[in-house]
């Protein structure tokens, strides 16, 4: 479904991406891991096409993302923000119907209602938070209203970014059941990208370790812990003594 091929990214003296090379099958889901800074964020940004690579070649189902119309594609995505960045203006059912009630995915207001309202009951909440503005909800509560939103226009590609942060570990295990439920039901393809291994180990089909600009180790879920390389083994086990550099 998408396929990076030895994309570079810098920004002056920043070199972010040194020619990542990533596959990410169709109706799978990838997880994409790595220490902070390490240019995980900018590599979804750039299969958006809201960051132009140095060089590389970014294609999904085979169309480079540089010359497709923009509003069709990113119709075909759905995206989960770190911070849950809902409009706090709009009430819930309001946030959760944003593309439905604009643009090329625009429906009759009431239809795109309904659909929030059947999005919102997927997530586990019921329409008593619909009318609700998203300063009322928990942090649980809003973070699964991100996710109905993610998934009201029914996309074949779901972006999370960091889907768990700042949340408890029982919200954090309800997340990832929801996300895997989904992704499962829906048949899309997704991309995420978290420090949390109890995420990595609930929502990957595939894993993909960036540092130092490449991808240092891809594959199954099922070899994580069994990959043999240094780099990943001090990530997933979080040990300070290892190849990876750490401040003191």
């Amino acid at each position: 479904m998408i396929r990076l091929s030895q994309v570079t990214k810098s920004f002056g003296s920043n070199h972010v991406l040194r020619g990542v090379d990533l596959h990410v099958p169709k109706g799978q889901s990838m997880v994409v891991i790595g220490g902070s800074g390490t240019g995980k964020s900018v590599l979804i940004k750039s299969v958006l096409g809201l960051v132009t690579p140095d060089s590389g070649t970014i294609t999904v189902e085979g169309q480079d993302v540089t010359q497709v119309p923009r509003d069709a594609f990113l119709s075909r995505f759905g995206m989960l923000f770190q911070g849950g960045a809902l409009f706090d203006s709009l009430p819930v059912w309001q946030n959760v119907a944003f593309r439905l009630l604009r643009g090329s995915l625009r429906r009759p207001k009431a239809e795109a209602r309904a659909i929030a309202l059947e999005k919102l009951r997927r997530v586990g909440l019921g329409a008593d938070v619909a009318d609700r503005l998203p300063a009322e909800l928990s942090g649980g509560m809003q973070k699964r209203v991100g996710l109905a939103r993610a998934i009201a226009a029914e996309p074949q590609i779901i972006f999370f970014d960091e889907p768990t942060t700042g949340l408890d570990p029982i919200m954090s295990g309800v997340i990832n059941a929801l996300i895997r439920e989904i992704v499962t039901e829906m048949g899309a393809t997704a991309v995420t990208i978290t420090h949390d291994m109890s995420s990595v180990r609930a929502i990957a089909d595939q894993v993909a370790m960036i540092h130092g600009g490449k991808v240092r180790w891809t594959g199954p879920i099922a070899d994580l812990d069994q990959s043999g390389d240094p780099y990943l083994d001090q990530f997933i086990h979080g040990r300070a003594e290892g190849p990876i550099e750490t401040l003191r």
